[in-house]
């Protein structure tokens, strides 16, 4: 029977999330990889109840996660009726609807229709009777934003989910969402986009208009699907996510430039003494805008390392600029 280690608040940090009553851990784990069915069940759930026993409150899923989609919510349902069913109320569990699920036109994007029975099929999945966050994971450019919008407010008057998000919309979509939800009484809590040293495209406003509409900001993709550790230091390895068909990181991505930036960046975080992963989780959180950052884990040693990163979190200005030179 598992049981919580009684320290697990003493380390971590807890931000609030925009203008809301609402504290997220600083770092949260995200479900994306590693936790579907294709994985072995005793190394995510020993990775699941390490990150709780490290602090990490807030668990991150998707409707579609896997694989096959709906196995990371199934499984992790099941994680929480043995080991985290007393600990619900201490937890922040979320899941999002907007990729495709089912066939059919009623199993993608963002009608009123798909996003609310895809609530409804995660909440069957993870055994509960409501969630904590639920995302719009993405824009549709064929409904209209108020239909989309309104599918969230009404899972939250529905006793559904607690909070309302959106994730992967530029910065005057996510404006005009905020708008809309505010209008309709229940706020956008938090917005979640892609991140990360390499990805920058949230300073372009997106940032502004979080901080404007009193939305927090969690960034998931903080390592850049790996590239952001000491993996590529030298080659792709065999065993990489690069190596992958269909994996979110390609091989043509990884040029001699890139490459050479890594290397860079990873002897200013043996500098800091950190790895660059660690630097590069706490690089996010330089700013007060992102409210957390998702880190995966494909085994809770490596979730230990990550956590670790909160050892070490300021920058002095001439660190920020020397990263600033490297990626430019």
């Amino acid at each position: 029977m598992y049981q919580a280690n009684s320290d697990r608040y003493n380390e971590m940090q807890y931000r609030r999330c925009g203008t809301s009553g609402l504290k997220l851990s600083a770092l949260s784990l995200g479900l994306w990889h590693n936790f579907g069915d294709v994985d072995t069940f005793a190394n995510y759930q020993k990775i699941i109840c390490k990150a709780f026993d490290l602090g990490i409150t807030h668990f991150d899923l998707a409707n579609n996660y896997g694989p096959p989609p709906g196995s990371a919510e199934s499984n992790f349902g099941k994680i929480l009726q043995q080991d985290l069913k007393s600990y619900r109320d201490e937890l922040i569990i979320s899941t999002k609807a907007g990729y495709d699920m089912w066939p059919g036109p009623y199993g993608d994007w963002g009608s009123r229709k798909y996003v609310l029975a895809s609530l409804d099929q995660s909440l069957k999945r993870m055994q509960l009777d409501y969630v904590d966050i639920f995302y719009s994971h993405r824009p549709d450019p064929e409904t209209p934003l108020e239909e989309t919008m309104g599918a969230l407010d009404y899972a939250v008057r529905s006793g559904k989910a607690l909070y309302a998000g959106i994730s992967n919309y530029p910065a005057d979509l996510a404006a005009r969402a905020a708008d809309i939800l505010k209008k309709m009484g229940t706020p956008c809590l938090i917005h979640q986009p892609k991140y990360s040293m390499f990805e920058r495209w949230a300073e372009n406003g997106l940032l502004d208009v979080v901080e404007e509409k009193g939305m927090g900001c969690i960034a998931f993709s903080p390592l850049a699907q790996g590239l952001l550790t000491n993996k590529y230091l030298k080659e792709i390895p065999e065993n990489s996510r690069a190596h992958k068909a269909h994996g979110a990181l390609q091989t043509g991505q990884i040029t001699p430039e890139i490459i050479s930036k890594i290397n860079a960046l990873n002897e200013m975080a043996k500098e800091r003494n950190q790895s660059l992963a660690q630097m590069a989780i706490v690089w996010l959180l330089k700013d007060e805008r992102v409210t957390s950052v998702l880190i995966g884990a494909s085994s809770a040693d490596q979730l230990v390392d990550n956590v670790r990163s909160l050892g070490n979190m300021n920058f002095d200005r001439i660190e920020l600029e020397h990263i600033e030179a490297i990626l430019n």
